[in-house]
């Protein structure tokens, strides 16, 4: 039966626990993406989300809040200064987990833990949009031709000038 088992212990006593979580955040916060096993991942998102909504108020309770939990002054001056800003529009969801496979030695599954917003390969918003064209089912390849055409003309002008 599972009563009363609300987070994983992760083989630990509580003050280990906890110190550990709070270095994984410290230094998931300071690098924005840090390797670990998939158990201590799961564990460090439960962890770090709440302060991460936390930080986007700054206000002294929070900063309190915080820092009761981290124990490290420049990890929450980097969350309440860049961090906060990049999630503020964000309503949740600010760790992403990517499995990696399996470590060599233990056969550990690791995963890959990483702020959603300091990733410009999978985030739309930090990288440039694509240009996009407009298409029709009919003569569509017309209209492309002729719009290349154009662009191959306007580039032409511009390296005679």
């Amino acid at each position: 039966m599972r009563h009363g088992k609300k987070h994983n212990h992760l083989g630990r006593k509580t003050a280990h626990r906890k110190a550990m979580l709070a270095n994984m955040a410290c230094s998931l916060i300071e690098h924005k993406r840090i390797n670990t096993t998939v158990a201590k991942a799961k564990a460090l998102r439960v962890f770090v989300e709440p302060l991460i909504t936390k930080s986007k108020a700054d206000t002294t309770h929070n900063r309190r809040i915080v820092f009761s939990y981290l124990r490290n002054k420049y990890a929450v001056t980097e969350l309440f200064r860049e961090v906060s800003v990049k999630v503020a529009d964000r309503p949740g969801g600010y760790v992403r987990i990517i499995k990696l496979g399996n470590r060599q030695g233990d056969n550990a599954p690791m995963a890959m833990v990483e702020l959603v917003d300091y990733n410009e390969i999978y985030n739309p918003k930090g990288a440039k949009a694509k240009k996009s064209t407009r298409r029709s089912r009919r003569g569509g390849s017309k209209k492309a031709e002729t719009t290349s055409q154009v662009e191959d003309k306007a580039t032409e002008e511009k390296s005679e000038e």
